[in-house]
């Protein structure tokens, strides 16, 4: 399709739309405010899978300016780069926490021991949930994260109507005890005032949960297992560890692990875009992999390369809806994968690349398993 053009027009479930197969049409559909997020707008491709409207209170992904930027600049605070610089200490931390662990025998699942935990313990303490219940939580991410097969559908749906209803009980706490956390700070400036109502507080927190906790929670064992697959290139690595920022911007533009589950638009008037007109109450996706991959960009799209040096890709999205914690992501990216590979240099598979389940069938791209041992 993008040899073809940069749109072309597909068949998703009732009806036809469009997607965007190129960065420069991408670029443009994500900034231009005639192309509406929201699922409720008439024609929204995904208009079947909009929630209640209490279920949707506070989860500002899915809301249009100046909706959304009311919600995100009450959050915004707590993810800029001075505040991860801050939090790159404990980053760091819990990584060596987790790898101290591992060590103890000769093998795990990178998954279960490593990425999961990580991005499960970070958030944790993002949004100030206490210690004594780090092993529920993680149970109830780990439920969402891994569901697949028969019967999927429903596990996820009750792991997430479960964790509501403890955030909800997370944020009845943090209004009565404050701490140093983002749920206790809107509980005290906004919940108090009047501003957020509980249910939009514990959108809020729902959000930034499933958003900053699956992504990374995936691209930490694809990367280990990209990083094997290229010796030559951890091994450039290894020598020079100025080299790991870029490597983490590759490792998110090679792998792309949001695709279109991110990019669901629909046009609220015509837009002329990439030679094709989108008629008002017509759905688009952007491919943000395919975007990612694309020749005009790029030389050698498909190929990994950790010299490559870019930061110009669309694994965080673009625009209005540009990821929140995308400066949280990289930091536990560098600092996890650059100190798993200090650490346990030795480290490999356990078992041969093609018998690694890889998640294809997921909104989320990832591995149901990543077993290793040194």
């Amino acid at each position: 399709m993008r040899a073809a053009g940069p749109l072309a027009r597909v068949s998703f479930l009732d009806g036809p739309v469009w997607v965007v197969t190129r960065q420069a049409e991408a670029r443009r559909l994500l900034t231009d405010p005639r192309f509406s997020t929201d699922p409720s707008t008439p024609g929204h491709p995904l208009a079947g899978f909009a929630g209640s409207a209490d279920e949707q209170a506070g989860q500002f992904l899915d809301m249009d300016p100046p909706e959304h930027g009311r919600y995100r600049r009450m959050v915004i605070p707590d993810f800029s780069v001075k505040r991860v610089r801050e939090m790159r200490p404990r980053i760091q931390r819990v990584v060596d926490r987790l790898v101290d662990d591992m060590l103890r025998g000769d093998g795990a699942d990178l998954v279960t021991a490593f990425g999961l935990p990580l991005a499960s313990l970070m958030i944790c303490q993002i949004l100030g949930v206490p210690y004594e219940d780090h092993d529920y939580f993680h149970r109830c991410t780990r439920r969402i994260a891994e569901a697949s097969g028969e019967g999927a559908e429903q596990e996820t749906a009750a792991a997430r109507t479960e964790l509501i209803t403890y955030l909800g009980t997370l944020v009845d706490r943090a209004a009565r005890h404050p701490g140093d956390d983002i749920v206790s700070r809107l509980a005290a400036t906004r919940l108090a005032t009047g501003e957020l109502s509980r249910d939009e507080l514990v959108g809020i927190a729902f959000l930034l949960l499933v958003a900053g906790h699956q992504t990374t929670a995936n691209m930490l064992p694809l990367g280990v297992f990209t990083l094997l697959s290229h010796p030559a290139q951890l091994a450039d690595l290894t020598a020079d560890p100025g080299l790991w920022p870029g490597a983490v911007e590759e490792l998110l533009r090679f792998h792309s692990v949001v695709d279109w589950a991110a990019f669901d638009r629909v046009a609220t008037e015509d837009v002329e875009l990439g030679g094709q007109v989108i008629r008002a109450g017509e759905g688009i996706f952007v491919l943000g992999a395919s975007a990612n991959r694309d020749e005009l960009v790029y030389e050698r799209p498909d190929e990994f390369d950790v010299h490559r040096g870019t930061r110009h890709h669309l694994a965080f999205g673009y625009g209005f809806h540009q990821c929140l914690g995308q400066h949280l992501a990289r930091a536990e990216l560098e600092i996890g994968l650059r100190t798993l590979f200090e650490r346990i240099p030795s480290i490999r598979l356990a078992v041969g690349p093609d018998e690694l389940p890889f998640k294809y069938e997921n909104r989320t791209f990832g591995l149901y398993r990543l077993p290793v041992t040194w």
